[in-house]
């Protein structure tokens, strides 16, 4: 029925009732006309990818095409939240992150979990319905960026439509699993690119970027046939090699804002995660990623903006041209993706309606822009930051603070946010009942010291910068220094006052994504209790918890089956951390998925408690002599994947803690891949076999260092983290 429709008296006059019909009728006629698109595009509607208010359904990524991630479901609310309990648990095949958002269509659920591997469950028991396995290659987990994840699946009139890890774009029978159509999406001789983001689908559409600004690729996004996967269209983010007829004249004027040699190192700007398609304008937004590599001025960028890098862009659906962007960080240099969730909304602004898009990316400031033309609204910061000084509204420039620039300094420079951002890829929510955004907020200094880029080379995370400046020798003291110095917290922003209406401080970064429910409830995973939380949506106290054993760090959403409302999530952490006791704590055996009800009564298996091997082989003098050059080394090449002082969370190796036999052949792992089935590829076209030598010995001498504390009784152990984060929490403020 119309919106605009008003209820009247029903009349008992015959001609009353026939004049009240007719017009009742033409009113419904003339708002059909004004809400549903014209022509081709009526035929093609996704209409399951639009949420009505009384849905039981989580069909789209964010919901519904506004991607607010507000669920009208109401029966959990605040006054029962205590009586949730677990429904059921299932648990996927591998032990990495899990970071997809569950999209339930009746009554089956659709997830990815790590490698890609897609599962349809039904959603009331969890019991499994068919899975599919796209068999990605182990070894290009080598060249992700921040582990083998994927955040989800789109259905479109009876398909599963998912990316793979290796670039390849699947449609799958959303019945039976049986693959519909493949179609590879980008070509890894130019680049190590890689694809984690969730497809999004409209009026036959299906939209999809990638990944890999670290791995020297060049960013687009492209659009495919739904019902064939036939490429529709692409727009490159970056310009190409100027020695090549440019796309457009766009890319030509985009050119113009790069100097140097970039297309070398593909120049970044990769669509790894947020699209949305505006429904109202027929508009396509995406956000673009980092340079490459992060300094600025070895991209030979000369203090150019290099456009489209740290973006938002508008373009047309159906052909992919051009219609206005908005640059955030213009000559970008300290990997501030613009990536993060993009959010449509309609607000007042200086007495009219307007409508706008909300994005809070990693740079610390929340923006408000006319999603009409693209013109900035609003940049204030909802979170700590020091790279620059605010925004010039007329210019919708930023104002920078000269003293971030690490890049024209052989000094560590501390800036905030870091490279993990104030906001990751983790979505925020919207409540309309609070008018609040949640953000998964956290404060993430690091300290930026640049270094030669070497250039591009198969698996080399390079980005010219030392990721980490200085790490002390004590694993002990590591702890209290990342405890004190990184903070997690659920943030809730006021859009319409832009400022922060409250903050819900967490123990540690990493924290999950956020749901919002018309019960008044905000849900998020918890990194420092591994634990999924709901909270009062107007001030943030805590309602309810659960342990869910690993930190949840997905999104959760929320639907309903016969009649009951569920809540459910992907449960794991993935990623690397870089604390001593992360291989102790006991984990599920593998990423799981989960789902409450009101007086659920199931329960998981106990966690898993690690494996020992016994302790690896005392370093010699001479390593011991060797390690600080070995942890140089290790910094540049092993970090990202391994952790700090070969510290992981057991999701992938300890470099501490490995069965002897591992150190015996560390060298043809390292070089020659013989563990590259598992994953591991070999690096022997970068590094030679002195610096693998090195970097063996840093690692023994990390793991001497780890074994002689498990050795200390664990009063002491705690008596002394104790000390060192009241040490910490005096000393950071001042760093």
């Amino acid at each position: 029925m119309s919106k605009h429709f008003v209820p009247v008296v029903w009349s008992s006059n015959r001609k009353v009732r026939l004049l009240l019909l007719a017009a009742i009728g033409l009113a419904f006629w003339a708002d059909r006309g004004r809400a549903q698109p014209s022509g081709e595009r009526v035929q093609s509607l996704d209409t399951a990818a639009i949420i009505t208010p009384h849905s039981d359904d989580w069909p789209s990524y964010g919901l519904d095409y506004k991607e607010q991630r507000f669920s009208p479901l109401e029966q959990i609310d605040r006054s029962n939240v205590s009586s949730l309990g677990l429904a059921w648990h299932f648990d996927a095949d591998y032990t990495r992150g899990i970071e997809a958002t569950p999209i339930v269509v009746d009554g089956i659920m659709y997830v990815t979990g790590s490698w890609s591997v897609v599962y349809a469950l039904d959603a009331k028991t969890g019991k499994l319905l068919w899975k599919f396995d796209p068999q990605v290659p182990k070894s290009v987990g080598a060249s992700t960026c921040c582990d083998v994840v994927n955040r989800g699946v789109a259905v479109y009139e009876g398909k599963v439509i998912f990316g793979a890890l290796d670039t390849r774009l699947f449609a799958l029978d959303a019945k039976t699993g049986a693959k519909l159509w493949e179609t590879l999406t980008a070509d890894r001789t130019k680049g190590d690119y890689t694809m984690t983001g969730a497809p999004r689908v409209a009026n036959g559409r299906v939209f999809i970027g990638n990944g890999g600004a670290e791995f020297g690729v060049r960013g687009y996004v492209s659009a495919y046939a739904a019902e064939s996967g036939e490429l529709l269209w692409r727009f490159f983010t970056v310009p190409g090699n100027p020695a090549d007829a440019p796309e457009d004249e766009l890319h030509a004027r985009a050119a113009k804002t790069w100097q140097g040699e970039w297309w070398k190192n593909g120049g970044g700007g990769t669509v790894w995660d947020s699209i949305v398609y505006d429904s109202e304008l027929d508009r396509l937004y995406i956000g673009t990623g980092n340079g490459s590599p992060w300094n600025r001025r070895q991209r030979g960028s000369g203090g150019g903006d290099n456009l489209f890098v740290s973006s938002v862009i508008a373009l047309e659906p159906a052909t992919g041209k051009y219609i206005w962007h908005y640059q955030e960080v213009p000559g970008e240099t300290w990997d501030y993706t613009a990536t993060q969730t993009i959010m449509l909304a309609e607000m007042p602004w200086q007495g009219s309606a307007r409508k706008v898009l909300w994005h809070a990316p990693k740079n610390g400031f929340f923006y408000i822009i006319d999603r009409t033309n693209g013109k900035l609204l609003s940049a204030e910061p909802y979170s700590k930051q020091n790279w620059a000084k605010g925004y010039d509204l007329e210019t919708g420039r930023p104002i920078f603070n000269p003293d971030a620039d690490w890049t024209q300094t052989d000094k560590p420079v501390t800036v905030i946010p870091g490279h993990g951002g104030a906001h990751n890829w983790h979505p925020m929510a919207y409540s309309p009942q609070t008018r609040f955004v949640y953000i998964p907020e956290q404060e993430y200094p690091i300290q930026f010291q640049r270094r030669a880029h070497s250039g591009v080379h198969h698996n080399v995370f390079n980005v010219g910068t030392q990721l980490v400046a200085a790490t002390p020798d004590s694993p002990l003291l590591l702890e209290a220094f990342t405890h004190e110095t990184f903070k997690g917290a659920l943030l809730a922003w006021d859009p319409f006052a832009q400022r922060v209406a409250f903050r819900v401080q967490h123990p540690s970064v990493g924290n999950g994504g956020i749901l919002a429910t018309a019960g008044g409830l905000v849900f998020q995973g918890i990194e420092g209790t591994a634990s999924l939380d709901a909270y009062d949506a107007k001030n943030g106290e805590k309602l309810w918890s659960f342990d869910t054993q690993e930190t949840p760090v997905a999104p959760a959403v929320s639907y309903v089956v016969d009649g009951e409302q569920y809540i459910a999530i992907g449960v794991g952490r993935g990623g690397t951390v870089g604390l001593f006791a992360a291989s102790d704590r006991p984990l599920p055996a593998s990423g799981r998925f989960m789902a409450w009800k009101l007086g659920g009564k199931a329960t998981l298996p106990a966690p898993s408690v690690p494996v020992s091997y016994g302790d690896p082989p005392p370093p010699s003098d001479q390593q011991r002599e060797a390690a600080a050059r070995g942890e140089e080394t290790f910094r540049a090449m092993c970090v990202r994947c391994h952790g700090l002082k070969g510290a992981s969370n057991r999701r992938v190796p300890d470099l501490r803690r490995l069965p002897r036999a591992y150190y015996d052949m560390f060298e043809s792992v390292v070089l020659d891949g013989a563990a590259d089935a598992a994953g591991m590829p070999g690096f022997g076209h970068v590094l030679s076999r002195e610096q693998v030598a090195d970097i063996k010995a840093y690692v023994l001498v990390e793991a001497e260092i780890d074994r002689n504390l498990r050795a200390q009784p664990k009063w002491w152990v705690d008596l002394k983290l104790s000390f060192y984060r009241l040490f910490a929490k005096v000393v950071a403020p001042l760093m």
